[in-house]
């Protein structure tokens, strides 16, 4: 079919009106294929086996699960660890399959509006935190609204979330890995020796699998290598919602004694970034911090400690965190000259912050951070954050004590809950993903196990993609 023949087809059907064609030829050239309005065949598949109710107990009988693709490296999770673990494992040659149970990629840092790209630097104001995520920023860059505050320290970037998105989308897709979203990754694929081969996902096509030579659990909670039986802590923490206002031209949530982004060797607060994020029974009106789009802020909120794995916490604090933000627009509508302010957007999101901690190889702990342990396996750094300095992260934090095939990458990594507070934010979830995705690329260029993986080859596939080793 030619473009031409594709746009009559297209426009006949409805799915094109004058004047909003797509560039089809692109959306072709990623697998979109046209199709025609009204009933359609059923897709076969694996016969159904539904859970049944016998007397008080719901039991679902064993069934076939279909098998979506197989894939050299999965990435479970398309946030920032997701996202930087699949670009960097693509970059080496081998098949990547990415699965994001959202609509879109960027987790945090787009979907829960958690713009401020925090600790970039060390104490010296050095840039600490480079490769993939800087190529992202660099993006951003070239894009009018799309960051704001580059090269500042120690102020740091603020992104736009939709151009955040954009970039996303744009450097996967171009990247020839394969990408699902909407889909839940709900358990493990193990072989006989309990060795990891996949994973699981719910989405509108039921239970599916893909199954893989390693898989990157980036999911943010843990849930592939928890579902694997590797051994972890639960933890609980705050539980927020941010949100974007409008129409509004002033900030009131910068840094202070309290603050979460301080930067410097003295410690002094950043200018013009959120606090600790309001509690929510503290939300009186408050505005918070600017964005790169003129006359539109962004709200940081804390939440209270709660269960992020609990689906009633969960629930319950979603409603009352919109209830709340809906409460403290029309506070800030009562201020002079702000009566035209209005809620733009509650994040589609909750800000969880941490819930499971791995038991890795090189679990890293407050003590080590606090002396600036040195390691021979460093694989980044994080940025110097609430007065504390820049540490080096050791590749066995990514790493399981005793499941194979499988690499941690993001807030769920091996670490005590003290350094969790630091790993968990958006530039470290890029350092351990980059890490974790060119180990799952080597482990299968060199057919290795990830506790085997030669760490000089990983650190010279880090320098060659812009990581920083010191």
């Amino acid at each position: 079919m030619t473009r031409r023949d594709l746009i009559r087809s297209l426009s006949a059907s409805g799915l094109v009106t004058a004047g909003s064609l797509l560039p089809i030829a692109e959306l072709l050239a990623q697998g979109v294929k046209p199709a025609v309005r009204g009933p359609q065949q059923p897709a076969s598949g694996p016969s159904l086996a539904p859970a049944r109710l016998q007397v008080d107990k719901v039991i679902q009988p064993e069934r076939e699960i279909a098998v979506l693709r197989e894939t050299d490296v999965l990435v479970v999770g398309g946030g920032p660890a997701g996202t930087a673990a699949a670009l960097a494992a693509r970059r080496l040659g081998v098949d990547v399959t990415l699965v994001e149970r959202y609509g879109h990629l960027g987790g945090l840092a787009t979907g829960g509006l958690v713009l401020a790209i925090f600790p970039l630097y060390g104490r010296d104001g050095n840039q600490v935190i480079r490769g993939i995520g800087e190529e992202m920023m660099q993006r951003l860059d070239k894009l009018k609204f799309g960051i704001v505050d580059r090269g500042q320290a120690p102020l740091y970037p603020v992104v736009d979330a939709e151009a955040f998105k954009y970039v996303l989308a744009d450097m996967t897709l171009s990247s020839g890995m394969h990408i699902y979203l909407n889909c839940w990754g709900v358990d493990a694929v193990i072989d006989a020796e309990n060795a990891v081969r996949g994973a699981v996902f719910e989405s509108k096509s039921g239970r599916q699998a893909v199954l893989a030579r390693v898989v990157v659990d980036a999911s943010g909670d843990g849930d592939i290598y928890a579902a694997a039986g590797a051994s972890f802590v639960k933890v609980k923490d705050n539980i927020g919602l941010v949100s974007r206002i409008g129409n509004i031209h002033e900030v009131d949530m910068i840094g202070g004694d309290d603050a979460e982004h301080l930067a410097g060797a003295t410690g002094a607060p950043v200018r013009k970034r959120p606090t600790r994020g309001a509690p929510v029974m503290d939300l009186d009106g408050k505005v918070g911090s600017h964005t790169p789009v003129e006359g539109v802020n962004w709200l940081n909120m804390k939440g209270p400690v709660a269960d992020g794995l609990d689906i009633d916490d969960l629930t319950t604090l979603e409603l009352k965190h919109r209830i709340a933000l809906w409460k403290n627009i029309e506070l800030v509508r009562k201020k002079p000259g702000d009566e035209a302010a209005f809620l733009l957007e509650t994040a589609p999101q909750m800000g969880v912050r941490l819930t499971r901690l791995l038991d890795g190889v090189t679990p890293l702990t407050s003590e080590m951070t606090a002396k600036q342990q040195t390691y021979d396996e460093v694989i980044g750094y994080s940025g110097t954050y609430a007065n504390n300095p820049e540490f080096q992260i050791p590749y066995g934090a990514l790493v399981p004590a005793r499941t194979e095939n499988l690499l941690a990458a993001g807030r769920c990594i091996a670490t005590d809950f003290k350094v969790a507070d630091t790993t968990r934010l958006i530039p470290i979830c890029w350092v351990t993903g980059q890490a974790a995705g060119i180990a799952a690329a080597l482990c299968v260029k060199e057919s290795c196990q990830p506790r085997n993986v030669a760490i000089e080859r990983l650190q010279e596939e880090l320098r060659k993609q812009g990581a920083y080793l010191g």
